[in-house]
């Protein structure tokens, strides 16, 4: 029988053999995955590097084609800077560097001439090289960073659609930042901004966020942005408008916004009116001025006044406005409180689509409108064409229903949303109409 004993060969071979093994066992596994990545990158087009604790980019990459990687992940590794080895990458349309060490980005980034997607947030970069903006980018990520300011040169980049630069250290926002045109999310929050540039109102932004800075008012222009949907401001100081009326929502704060335009002796006699250009602001022509006989309508009494005293255009403009609000504000009631619904801030895209309107006529009247087109699950929104149905099958049952025709709105008034007030008197006209009705018959 063999006993077990002290193995015979020197101490130094033992370990050397150990190390060996070491090697063999632990590091070539490790090798392999990355291999194996840059294989597949090679391969699809993509390739991920992700948490693989790199400090700089794999020397074995070079065995590799990846020419035409067009997306490259390289997130959480210790990478001080951009691999210029990735900036060669000519074909490539998206890059995430999120979570890395770095602190500068190479001139030679602006090779990436394909780029439409970069995420450098949580580095530590100080400043933003002029040249990244000169970049395809239509989403660019630079979050928590320490970066103090952006830019000017960021106006160049026209096609960006998502600019996230929020947790830095920023003062204030370029003067440039009004050139991005097709600038649909803003996200400014946790910085040190005590304005928000005026120009931003040109922007046809659906969100912004510029909460946990230092700011004290919102600039009145900004009652001009009607594709906003989401506004984040929590945690400023605000004083115009008071933290009450920002407490209660988008809705109130551009209310606020345009009774204070209104107080303006800035603001033109063309004065901007929301809720959003979704306001109708025309009525029928009451004025008393009387034709000639060529055709020519002489000014009226009124029409006299504005153009001498600037101050009554804008005090009648001040009145018509709260009247008009009064008005959406009794729609939106005279819904909520008949159907037993919560309506969206945004009344009139809640509206646009009919279905809403359809339920209120079945409500009042029982299959006055027979069918409803109703989004689903898998077609949450519907197409125009079904809009339109819902519209004027919900205009018949008003008209089967007594509602007169000079009181009906137009089915674009619905579909556009740019006739809220008409839409307004339609429905408070059908909900005086059946009431009459009811009271007769009781």
């Amino acid at each position: 029988m063999a006993t077990l004993g002290p193995d015979p060969r020197p101490h130094s071979q033992l370990a050397s053999t150990s190390i060996q093994s070491n090697i063999s066992g632990n590091n070539v596994p490790t090798n392999r995955g990355l291999e194996r990545a840059l294989e597949e990158g090679a391969n699809s087009g993509f390739f991920n590097l992700s948490a693989r604790k790199l400090k700089e980019f794999p020397g074995t990459a070079s065995n590799f084609d990846l020419s035409d990687t067009v997306e490259a992940d390289l997130s959480r590794n210790r990478l001080a800077e951009v691999p210029s080895e990735v900036c060669h990458l000519v074909a490539l349309e998206s890059l995430n560097l999120y979570h890395n060490c770095i602190k500068t980005i190479p001139d030679t980034i602006i090779n990436l001439q394909s780029l439409t997607s970069l995420n450098l947030s949580r580095n530590q970069l100080c400043a933003l090289p002029a040249c990244l903006c000169g970049l395809p980018l239509r989403v660019l990520n630079v979050s928590n960073n320490k970066l103090v300011c952006i830019p000017e040169a960021i106006g160049q980049l026209r096609s960006l659609m998502e600019l996230d630069v929020s947790c830095n250290e920023i003062t204030a926002l370029p003067r440039h930042i009004g050139r991005l045109k097709a600038l649909r999310e803003l996200n400014v929050r946790r910085n040190l901004l005590c304005v928000l540039p005026e120009d931003l109102a040109e922007l046809p932004l659906v969100k912004l966020d510029f909460s946990c800075n230092k700011v004290s008012t919102i600039p009145v222009s900004y009652r001009k942005m009607a594709q906003l949907q989401n506004l984040q401001l929590e945690n400023n100081p605000l004083q115009s408008p008071p933290a009450q009326i920002c407490m209660k929502g988008k809705v109130h704060i551009f209310k606020y916004l345009s009774i204070e335009a209104c107080r303006s002796d800035k603001m033109p006699d063309s004065l901007y009116l929301p809720v959003m250009e979704r306001l109708s602001l025309s009525r029928p022509d009451t004025d008393s001025g009387v034709g000639s006989d060529n055709g020519d309508k002489r000014l009226s009494a009124t029409e006299s006044l504005e153009s001498v005293d600037p101050q009554f255009t804008m005090r009648r403009k001040m009145e018509q406005l709260r009247e008009e609000l009064e008005l959406m504000e009794q729609l939106r009631e005279s819904i909520e409180s008949r159907l037993k619904v919560a309506l969206p801030e945004d009344l009139g895209s809640s509206l646009m689509d009919g279905v809403v309107l359809c339920h209120l006529a079945n409500h009042i009247r029982p299959r006055s409108v027979a069918s409803i087109h109703v989004p689903s699950s898998a077609v949450p929104k519907l197409s125009m064409a079904k809009c339109r149905r819902n519209v004027e099958n919900f205009l018949d049952a008003c008209r089967k229903m007594g509602v007169p025709e000079d009181k009906l709105c137009l089915p674009h008034h619905i579909l556009e949303e740019k006739g809220m007030i008409k839409v307004s008197m339609t429905v408070q006209a059908l909900v005086d109409e059946t009431s009459t009705k009811q009271a007769l018959f009781t």
